[in-house]
């Protein structure tokens, strides 16, 4: 089966509009039963996103021209409500490449969730956070394709560790996922194996990667259901064009990221060498200053 690679944010969103898959993937790596789940994109513009030069503000604008659209990135907030009744919410983010830029945007957007109320039965209230993080890229230091960062109570006075879960740390921390899509091998045996699969980067049809070949068994009816999306997806011309779009806006805009970061490491080495000279320059004042004085 040909299927459209998932991790494009305009196919993951198609993913996300289902909610039996939402349900799916969020229950399968947080390893609760999701009861309840409401998902939405939350879209980001370019424009005053960087300090930038002129010259990638005038690429912004060609982008913009281009494609017509103000979006080159989403991401997603999932509200969730457990088999106990508990309330949470999950931050869902896809980075494709390592940028640094992209980094600290993230972390000033996770500090604007925490920042944010939300509103249960239309009562505001202050929803627990855990963030899932797919990236396109490898962590070189973890080799395993999905691991889950938790947390412990550890009683530092009796050295053990305590069960009890406080509602005020809950709200203050929060459980990491992260899953590695470079490191997803063939193994097809559990219900997150099966998850997975989907997100692996390997047997492409195509040469911009877009669409991929599916050979595992459909013996679990999720991911029948994300497949099916998935061959919508990448065999509709309209939508493969709106992969296309976001491929190219993201290659220009790594473009544009090179290039400001070249500036900035141009512009620290000319700062560097002027410090330097600035610095020599007091040595021979210092020196003058020195000989004078003992002329005297």
């Amino acid at each position: 089966m040909i299927i459209a690679n998932p991790i494009y944010d305009v196919v993951f969103k198609r993913l996300m509009e289902n909610e039996k898959v939402a349900k799916f993937f969020i229950s399968t790596l947080l390893e609760q039963e999701i009861v309840a789940v409401e998902v939405k994109p939350q879209e980001y513009t370019y424009k005053g996103e960087l300090e930038t030069p002129e010259g990638i503000q005038a690429a912004e604008e060609r982008i913009r021209e281009r494609f017509s659209i103000w979006v080159y990135r989403l991401d997603f907030i999932a509200t969730i409500k457990t088999e106990t009744g508990e309330y949470k919410k999950v931050l869902i983010e896809i980075q494709k490449a390592k940028n640094p830029i992209d980094l600290m945007r993230f972390r000033n957007y996770l500090a604007e969730q925490y920042k944010k109320e939300d509103k249960i039965n239309h009562k505001n209230v202050i929803l627990p956070i855990t963030t899932i993080y797919i990236l396109g890229f490898k962590l070189p230091e973890i080799e395993s394709p999905c691991i889950r960062v938790k947390r412990d109570y550890i009683d530092l006075i009796n050295k053990t560790t305590l069960t009890q879960k406080s509602e005020f740390v809950e709200k203050l921390t929060h459980d990491c996922f992260v899953v590695q899509v470079e490191r997803i091998t063939d193994r097809y045996q559990t219900r997150l194996d099966k998850l997975l699969s989907v997100f692996e980067q390997r047997n492409f049809t195509d040469d911009k990667e877009i669409t991929k070949s599916y050979n595992y068994a459909l013996d679990l009816e999720e991911v029948r259901t994300i497949t099916e999306i998935l061959h919508y997806v990448g065999t509709d011309p309209k939508e493969r064009k709106q992969i296309e779009n976001e491929q190219e806006a993201r290659r220009t805009i790594n473009a544009m990221l090179e290039d400001y970061q070249e500036k900035i490491a141009e512009r620290d080495k000319a700062l560097s060498e002027k410090d330097q000279e600035l610095i020599a320059l007091k040595a021979q004042i210092a020196e003058l200053k020195k000989q004078f004085g003992e002329q005297k």
